[in-house]
Parts: structure tokens; C-alpha cells; sequence
């Protein structure tokens, strides 16, 4: 864990007496602060804090830790002081992770056009398929789409991610193709397993839809749901982003034009509103301004 944070997280507490006060000054959940604190107890080899019900007061080590923090986190201070001064421009490194088929299509491209601006930064980008600890995985961004994001996270929206249902002319060849929405339960559904796994919403002329679906195939990956579709699968709901070419030379059909697909939310997802470097606060600006509705092109 970030030993910097921890001392700050540590000294919050022990200037405020509560861990709940000290993890809202640095904008991160309760459970995260018990976690840097924990941490600081293991670093120095010794109980550094007496726990009740009330209040938090300091061990005779705590008292000799909560001193030497305090001129650690002074050093710091004048350390970043120094290098904004001596420079602007971004620079160090950047863990950064998301889902395989974002990484690939929208993110790569993105970090590869922000790294050609700021040539002094490096990112290290992890295409993970599951939900990453960002702490235990020492990951400083972590982008993420999803409809329904978890309240205790500290993100900021930075797009909107849309769908589209659609599948492979080979499936559709000798088969009905759906006019409704409610015409897909009698379809093959090729299925997300985090979203849509036995029903699909819609909006119709202004009202909700929702249809059961039901299918013999389910992944966790939207590269692999892409394709199963086009090797005639069945019918998929995918990200637009993710099949756009395939949409524009007919290996893929769109299906269901006229209706609405839930749209989802692309989250960077961090550790702390503050204290944030140069670095961070820069690749969020771009990546907000790059996925924006306003600016993204046709895919987002």
C-alpha cells in the first residue's frame, strides 16, 4: 500500500480521534482507511492505536509514530513542491486497468494519444476482466462500464457506453427476425454474464420493456459474447463500441432499431479525491474529454 497515504490517513486519525473523520478529509470509505491503517500497524511492528466504541487514543509507539509522520509527510510536501516547480508537464507512472475489449478497442488508442502529448509519462494498462482491489493491486485508475455503479466507490463519469442488439446473418438465415422486443424469447440469447443474464430492458415509444431471455451460452467477456455471435451463435446485446466495423461490413445485423437499449455509465474509478498527482488528474481530464457525448465520435 501507498505508505504516504497511510501516514496522512494516520495522522488524520490521530489528530481528529475518529477513523470516519479522517477517511471523509481524504475522500475515501471508512473501510479503505481501516485498511491504510491496519497497514501503518504492520509497517511499524507495533499497536499504535487503542480502539473503543467512542473514541481512538494513541499507544506510547503511536505517540513516537504520530511525531516521525508528521516530518515524513512535511518532506513529501516540499519534495512534490519542488518537482511542480521544476515541472509542469505530467510525468511518472500510471496503473491503469480495464475490461479486455475496452483496453483493446477505446483505451489503448486513447493512452497511446495522450502518451505521443505527455512523452515524460509512463502507463502501465491491465486488461482484467474481473474487479480489481485497486489498493491490494496497486492500481491507480480503474475504468469501468456498468449500469449501476457501487455508491461507496469514488469515480467520476467520464462517458456513456451504448448497445446494440444484434447477431450473425448465419443465425438469422431460415429463422424469423424479431420485430419486438418480446419476439427474442423465442431466440437463442447469447448472454453477459454481469448484465442481462435472464432479462433485457428496453425503452419502446416512451415505455419500459422488459423481455426473458434464454440461451445454452454465457461468458464474462464481451470479446468472447462478440464472438460467439458472429460464429452464428445466437442473438448478443454488445457495447457499439466493440462492434461497430462489424455492424458497417455485415458480419454482424442490427436488430430491434427502434429499441432503446439501457445506456451504461464509463466510471474512472480511484483510491482518493485528493492528493491526486499531476499525472492522474491529467489522464482523467483526457479521458473524460476523449469519451464525452459531446466529443467521443459515432462509437460511444
Amino acid at each position: 500500500m501507498d505508505r504516504i497515504t497511510a501516514m496522512r490517513v494516520y495522522v488524520e486519525t490521530a489528530e481528529r480521534g475518529s477513523l470516519s473523520a479522517a477517511a471523509l478529509q481524504e475522500g475515501m470509505s471508512r473501510a479503505m482507511a481501516s485498511r491504510y491503517l491496519a497497514s501503518m500497524e504492520q509497517w511499524a511492528g507495533a499497536r499504535l492505536m487503542h480502539r473503543s466504541t467512542r473514541r481512538l487514543s494513541l499507544t506510547a509507539a503511536g505517540q513516537q509514530m504520530l511525531g516521525l509522520c508528521r516530518e515524513m509527510l512535511a518532506v513529501s510536501t516540499q519534495v512534490d513542491q519542488l518537482a511542480a516547480e521544476s515541472e509542469d508537464a505530467p510525468q511518472g507512472q500510471l496503473r491503469i486497468t480495464s475490461s479486455s475489449i475496452f483496453s483493446q478497442t477505446q483505451l489503448a488508442p486513447a493512452v497511446m494519444d495522450f502518451l505521443a502529448r505527455y512523452p515524460k509519462a509512463f502507463v502501465d494498462l491491465q486488461a482484467l476482466d474481473r474487479t480489481v482491489n485497486l489498493i491490494e493491486e496497486r492500481i491507480d485508475l480503474a475504468i469501468r462500464i456498468t449500469a449501476e455503479l457501487d455508491p461507496n466507490l469514488i469515480a467520476r463519469r467520464i462517458g456513456t457506453c451504448r448497445s446494440a442488439i444484434c447477431a450473425a446473418p448465419a443465425y438469422l438465415r431460415g429463422r424469423e427476425v424479431p420485430k419486438q422486443a418480446r419476439d427474442l424469447a423465442s431466440h437463442i440469447c447469447l448472454r453477459y454474464a454481469y448484465y442481462g443474464q435472464s432479462v433485457w430492458q428496453f425503452m419502446h415509444q416512451g415505455e419500459s420493456v422488459v423481455v426473458p431471455v434464454q440461451g445454452n451460452f454465457s461468458t464474462n467477456d464481451s470479446a468472447t459474447l462478440r464472438r460467439a455471435a458472429l460464429a452464428g451463435g445466437g442473438i448478443a446485446m454488445l457495447p457499439t463500441f466493440a462492434i461497430d466495423e462489424d455492424l458497417r461490413e455485415g458480419r454482424l445485423l442490427p436488430l430491434l432499431s427502434d429499441h432503446e437499449v439501457a445506456d451504461m455509465g464509463i466510471h474512472a474509478v480511484y483510491t482518493s479525491r485528493q492528493h491526486q498527482s499531476v499525472l492522474m488528474r491529467t489522464m482523467i481530464d483526457f479521458l473524460a474529454q476523449r469519451f464525452d457525448d459531446g466529443v467521443k465520435p459515432k462509437l460511444l
